[in-house]
């Protein structure tokens, strides 16, 4: 198959109407938090056993389409001894992986930080893809205040997405592009509004100036909310505000949006989700790839014990149903029982 036909075929398999994708690519620290939450300490083995778990849950593959994985991950088998690639695969759900090295302060810009692993990365990809990965994830954070991030951040970072997401199309690997604008801080949503609109405007100008093929790409972006320290908006808000950001910088050739959760609960990741696709068709198929808003209800039933496994499935399948009823618009809060 020509590598523009892997390409094509991926974005096929992992943009459909009422599926979206599972971020089950949290580093060692981000599990290791998680894990600590239900009691649980994170070792290779609890980590193999959890996404042994959370992948072989009977029917998911009705609402997720792809699953990204963390690299340790990739590279384990199931407790049933199949790798987790092919675990997927056999719920026809496309395996992915993070590439990224995770992020650092950007020098001489106080506040500001740059993701690294763009060194080597060619030559990672090619052994992802051998394990069976199709598609990839690279995240860039920026943080938010009256005056972050700096013009020279949001340059940076396009940058860095732009040369990661080539170098992925380059060898039939479709990029997740990840410019998470985060949730922390007191700002209005007025105020994330207009960074995440500087943010995406910059990723697209640098996208286009590395070539980068629109129609074989995701977009995976923070959804317009105030921060953390600031009164909620109704879901309502949240949609507005988010979409008319989106229809003034991200392309129509972009086959699908699919949001982070980002320091949501998954009850307002679905609600906020759900009132986007209530406001009508758009451009783009607009889904999800959560990873604690999906996880978290699945991690407290399963708390480190392997009988509880079908109750861990059980949760991760409820919300995976719910989010897919809210990537349709046909959500309602009492799905929730």
């Amino acid at each position: 198959m020509s590598i523009q036909n892997e390409l094509l075929s991926t974005i096929q398999d992992l943009v459909q109407p009422g599926r979206g994708i599972l971020a089950a690519d949290e580093s060692h620290p981000t599990i290791a938090k998680r894990f600590k939450a239900v009691g649980v300490e994170s070792t290779e083995d609890k980590r193999r056993e959890y996404r042994s778990l959370l992948f072989s849950t009977p029917g998911l593959g009705e609402f997720i389409s792809g699953v990204i994985l963390f690299e340790e991950t990739l590279g384990q088998n199931s407790l049933d001894n199949a790798p987790m690639a092919k675990l997927l695969e056999s719920q026809g759900i496309v395996p992915g992986i993070k590439v990224d090295k995770g992020k650092k302060p950007l020098i001489n810009a106080p506040g500001d930080e740059i993701t690294y692993g763009l060194d080597g990365l060619d030559d990672r990809l090619e052994i992802y893809k051998n394990q069976g990965a199709r598609f990839a994830k690279w995240r860039a954070v920026y943080n938010i205040s009256d005056t972050l991030p700096s013009h020279q951040a949001v340059e940076a970072n396009a940058e860095m997405l732009a040369r990661y997401a080539a170098l992925c199309q380059s060898i039939g690997i479709v990029p997740i592009v990840e410019p998470e604008v985060l949730i922390n801080g007191n700002h209005t949503i007025e105020r994330s509004a207009d960074v995440n609109e500087a943010v995406i405007a910059e990723v697209f100008n640098a996208l286009r100036r590395h070539r980068v093929q629109l129609e074989t790409m995701i977009l995976k972006p923070s959804m317009v909310t105030p921060g953390n320290g600031c009164a909620k908006a109704s879901p309502e808000e949240v949609a507005e505000a988010t979409l008319r950001v989106f229809r003034r910088v991200v392309p129509a050739a972009v086959p699908g949006i699919n949001f982070l959760s980002g320091g949501q609960t998954p009850e307002e990741a679905t609600l906020n989700l759900n009132a986007m696709n209530s406001l009508g068709q758009q451009p783009w198929s607009l889904s999800f790839s959560y990873g604690r808003a999906l996880q978290e209800p699945a991690q407290k039933a399963w708390a480190g014990i392997l009988d509880n496994g079908p109750a861990a499935q059980e949760a991760t399948l409820k919300r995976a149903r719910l989010n897919s009823a809210a990537s349709c618009g046909s959500y309602k809060v009492d799905m929730e029982g």
